[in-house]
């Protein structure tokens, strides 16, 4: 089975302090990046699909240069290749926009079977669903596990309302958006990631796509950022500030005095 994952580059969430200046933007010198983590599940469970019914998986990520750094985490952890799709066309694609890009990737290669993180750290779940309709394959979100049958099927389990789980049958090729927590992503190690840093990795851009720039990029967008701002404080509601263990050490004593810890 040839297997596509659709990955990107986030900030880590748990390392990273939002701060808004004063141009309504987020403050992002400092920031820690990764894979998001959602895909990371992904990539892990299409290596497993692999393992039993043989076959490969490719992943790609939308961005520039620096992004390749996820593309080599991923392929130490046991990917077959890497593809970093690249343009200055590219540049503030919304969600429609990177499903557009993909879509091009998918259908020059060909892929049985498309997964995406269920959502990215830093957006939303917008992708999986979209390419899926642009390619008219089948699709599932909230997907916690994959069993593959006979006859060009698979028989996937969605999270749903309550905890509960429901079953599908879904026809290939089919785009999936992974849940966390369906498997656990295997450890990468310096050893790994070492083997594969000198490994070509093919970057392709519109012209290679067969992508027309005017639909994706900041020229396509029909979803633009306003602003963003750190909300007021409710009734009642105090903001800490200080160091991330002030605000800890502020916190457990203000829980103290309202009775919340013993």
């Amino acid at each position: 089975m040839e297997i596509l994952v659709c990955a990107r580059r986030a900030p880590e969430t748990s390392e990273n302090e939002i701060e808004v200046n004063s141009a309504g933007d987020i403050v992002r010198d400092d920031f820690v990046y990764s894979i998001n983590e959602p895909d990371n599940y992904a990539v892990e469970e299409a290596l497993q699909i692999v393992d039993r019914t043989g076959g490969s998986v490719t992943v790609a990520t939308v961005g520039a240069e620096e992004d390749e750094e996820i593309l080599r985490r991923e392929m130490a952890m046991g990917a077959n290749r890497g593809v970093l799709l690249t343009d200055p066309a590219f540049d503030g694609s919304d969600g429609r926009g990177i499903a557009t890009i993909l879509e091009g990737l998918v259908r020059k290669h060909k892929f049985d079977l498309v997964l995406t993180g269920v959502q990215a750290e830093d957006g939303s779940a917008q992708v999986g669903g979209m390419l899926a309709a642009m390619l008219d394959y089948p699709f599932a979100s909230l997907v916690n596990s994959i069993e593959v049958l006979a006859g060009g099927k698979l028989r996937v389990g969605r999270e749903i309302e309550g905890g509960a789980k429901e079953m599908n049958e879904i026809d290939l090729p089919c785009v999936l958006s992974i849940q966390t927590g369906i498997n656990e992503p295997r450890y990468v190690g310096m050893r790994g990631i070492r083997q594969v840093a000198s490994v070509l990795i093919p970057t392709y851009g519109a012209a290679d796509l067969g992508v027309d720039s005017s639909s994706v990029g900041g020229a396509g967008a029909k979803v633009k950022r306003v602003d963003y701002f750190v909300p007021p404080a409710g009734k009642g509601a105090e903001i800490l500030s200080g160091s991330r263990q002030e605000s800890v050490e502020t916190l457990i004593e203000l829980l103290k005095a309202k009775g919340g810890l013993n």
